[in-house]
């Protein structure tokens, strides 16, 4: 194998993985205990109008530990935690983003809790690859078990069992949030019920997956009359695929929500159902070039008044440079599809197109 062809398969691997944590750093590894630190310091700027534009850098830190209990028995953690850079020191937005602790065996599968992702991120998530605007869809963090949130217990089981190679199974459960437990936030639509939720996911031999997800909850918010939304449950589900070989990545999904969507440029109203549909596609040059391409639409559906709406409507055009796997350069180019109407201007929700530009330091 010559030198040029091993560092083709190199970059490669690092491209398509880099969005994992593929660069974290071995701290600790020793008698069956493991640390490892990971991270970024991600600098952008957004070139649009009004509030559309500006910094939008962070910096992200995470660790990551296992520990040996037995032949067949593993503890296990992680924590991540980011911070906003571009407010004033004494202004600044921090996020817990992850923080869980689980026991895994190794036949059986693993169990954890804690802050983590909910279980329609798991197909959702196959979208999560773009270079700085996919966070405009439908998989936002505190929201049910749509993205991030806290007080979720979850039961994984890969290759079922060792009976079905590539057949990943998780079950979750979200406890009460609310603001009359410990939970609880003044943010109501940050709050949710009791739920459960479940994802599927079959992955091939080569680089076709398959997946859908499922969760329903008591809707805390059913009695707020200012929300569209007053259904007593809140539910989603979602169907998704996805390819991964030959330099080459391709994900859809289709979403649907009820009682759930925080809509508008506060966040403040939850749309009675949801539709979403998202499509991804890109491509991975060996002297490190990945292109991107990709199609995002959320409808919000019986919106009072204003009946069926586009909640986002767009095109991300944007391309990845890795100059190795620590250093990167970002481009993604919004195309907005949303017509300016009452709906719009009424609810802070945006027309405009945006330009990101930015520089990503992995480690």
């Amino acid at each position: 194998m010559n030198r040029m062809k091993i560092r083709r398969i190199a970059l490669l691997t690092l491209v398509f993985s880099i969005n994992n944590i593929a660069n974290a750093a071995e701290i600790y590894n020793q008698d069956g205990n493991k640390l490892d630190l990971y991270g970024k310091i991600d600098v952008r700027n957004h070139i649009g109008k009004g509030k559309s534009g500006g910094d939008d850098s962070r910096v992200r830190v995470g660790i990551k530990g296992s520990t040996e209990i037995s032949a067949n028995l593993t503890g296990f953690g992680q924590f991540e935690w980011e911070t906003m850079t571009n407010k004033t020191e004494d202004n600044h937005i921090d996020k817990n983003r992850l923080a869980y602790v689980g026991i895994n065996h190794k036949y059986l599968g693993s169990i954890d809790y804690g802050l983590n992702y909910g279980v329609l991120y798991h197909i959702d998530g196959w979208i999560d690859v773009l270079p700085m605007f996919w966070d405009d869809g439908i998989s936002m963090a505190d929201n049910y078990m749509n993205g991030r949130n806290r007080n979720l217990l979850t039961y994984r089981n890969n290759n079922f069992f060792g009976y079905i190679d590539g057949l990943n199974i998780a079950l979750q459960y979200q406890g009460k949030n609310t603001t009359n437990n410990k939970s609880g936030v003044s943010a109501a639509k940050q709050n949710n019920g009791d739920g459960y939720g479940l994802s599927v996911i079959y992955n091939t031999d080569f680089g076709l997956s398959f997946g859908g997800s499922y969760s329903n909850s008591h809707n805390v918010n059913n009695d707020m009359a200012n929300y569209y939304a007053n259904g007593k449950r809140a539910e989603a589900w979602s169907i998704g695929t996805k390819y991964n070989a030959n330099n080459v990545y391709l994900a859809s999904t289709y979403i649907e929500t009820r009682n759930m969507t925080p809509f508008g440029s506060t966040n403040t109203n939850i749309a009675p159902k949801t539709q979403t549909f998202e499509i991804v596609a890109q491509y991975t040059f060996d002297y490190g070039l990945k292109p991107s391409l990709a199609y995002i639409q959320a409808k919000g559906k019986d919106l009072g008044e204003y009946g069926d709406n586009y909640l986002n409507k767009f095109i991300s055009l944007g391309s990845f440079y890795y100059f190795n796997k620590n250093f990167a350069a970002l481009l993604d180019y919004k195309i907005n599809l949303l017509d300016k109407n009452k709906f719009t201007e009424n609810y802070g929700i945006s027309t405009d197109n945006v330009l990101g530009l930015g520089l990503v330091y992995y480690f």
